[in-house]
């Protein structure tokens, strides 16, 4: 279900030609049973005029989706607001003739989550997302061949509700068997891409945490004043209730299999250590070898001919090999002076005269 996508209101297109906005498709289940219908003006108001409860299912919707929710059904501007704006905080917020929720369930995209927006009545339920609901599809094939009004809306919310919610228990038991089949992988042999699926799974668990706590608070608050909301008596409070149960579970079992990652990745880390042991096991082994056979190879090598040929026994080796090294500290080296010549006043002058006078000969 999606509709075309056009420009803003307001800004004409590119090449000046007017586009007709194609409205949306949603699934609608009332007295007749179930089936996809166009979301316009139209149909909302035949289905409100009808009298009968109805659920409008809208997945994707657009600027003048959320128009006709605001002029046709009246909703609160808040509600409307933070309904235009996902990622909310889980919720459950009353006004004066509907109740506005936000709750998660698990979806088939890559965060593995779903948020809906619900607004109940006493006349209808719509609920509003933007990602695909697989949880929708049981709760709809229910309704589907239901030939008269729906007598009980508020278990209709429920069971909206608790699908979402129980849809976390397949991801978890898939989890579940995954976190297995890693551990028996890291045993047999560890390597790095089991440690960044460990990473990835943690950051799944992570992102479920956010957002079922908050749903689990909620519904805790509804304990004992689910009779104050539009739309609901006071022997519903124990259909919330078991969803809050479900909700506990689905908490307990995300901090228990984060705790299994976390053991799973204290095994990988301990396997990559063991086998680092083990290698340099191997190393020492071998340097224990060839140390002793670099020693004497280095020693006989030597080109000190009448050494090396007097050795003939172990004590000789000892007193030519060990005793005869030299164990003193190096001596600083010597700087060779050049001795400086000194010429007194007037030596100059002597040689001069000297080198003049005429030599004698013998």
């Amino acid at each position: 279900m999606s509709a075309t996508l056009l420009p803003a209101k307001g800004s004409p297109p590119a090449d000046g030609t007017t586009l007709a906005v194609s409205p949306s498709a949603c699934e609608v289940v009332h007295d007749q049973g179930s089936g996809v219908v166009t979301f316009d003006r139209g149909t909302v108001e035949s289905l409100l005029a009808s009298g009968n409860f109805f659920w409008l299912d809208l997945g994707h919707p657009t600027a003048d989706d959320f128009d006709i929710l605001r002029e046709v059904f009246k909703f609160h501007p808040l509600a409307l607001e933070d309904s235009e704006q996902f990622n909310q905080r889980a919720k459950v917020d009353g006004y004066d003739d509907f109740v506005f929720i936000v709750i998660y369930g698990a979806g088939p995209d890559d965060d593995r989550l779903v948020e809906v927006h619900c607004f109940y009545s006493e006349r209808f339920l719509i609920t509003v997302h933007r990602d695909d609901c697989p949880a929708f599809a049981e709760v709809r094939r229910r309704y589907r061949k239901r030939e008269r009004a729906i007598d009980h809306p508020s278990l209709l919310l429920y069971r909206v509700v608790d699908g979402l919610v129980d849809s976390f228990f397949p991801s978890l038991a898939e989890l579940d068997d995954r976190i297995d089949q890693l551990e028996d992988a890291i045993f047999m042999k560890a390597d790095e891409n089991q440690l960044q699926e460990i990473f990835q799974m943690k950051r799944q668990l992570v992102g479920m945490r956010k957002t079922v706590t908050p749903q689990r608070d909620a519904f805790a608050s509804l304990m004992g004043s689910v009779a104050e909301l539009p739309g609901l008596a006071e022997e519903d409070e124990h259909y919330f209730r078991d969803v809050y149960d479900h909700l506990i579970r689905i908490s307990d079992l995300i901090d228990s299999y984060r705790d299994l990652l976390t053991g799973a990745m204290d095994v990988y880390l301990s396997t990559v250590s063991n086998r680092i042991n083990a290698v340099m096991k191997q190393l020492t082994i071998i340097a224990t070898i060839f140390l002793p056979l670099t020693f004497v190879t280095g020693f006989f090598g030597q080109n000190f001919d009448w050494m090396v040929s007097h050795v003939h026994s172990w004590p000789m080796f000892l007193v030519l090999g060990v005793g005869s090294e030299d164990r003193r500290p190096p001596r600083a080296p010597r700087i060779l002076q050049t001795p400086r010549l000194v010429l007194r006043p007037g030596t100059i002058e002597e040689m001069h005269v000297r080198s003049s006078q005429p030599r004698h000969r013998r």
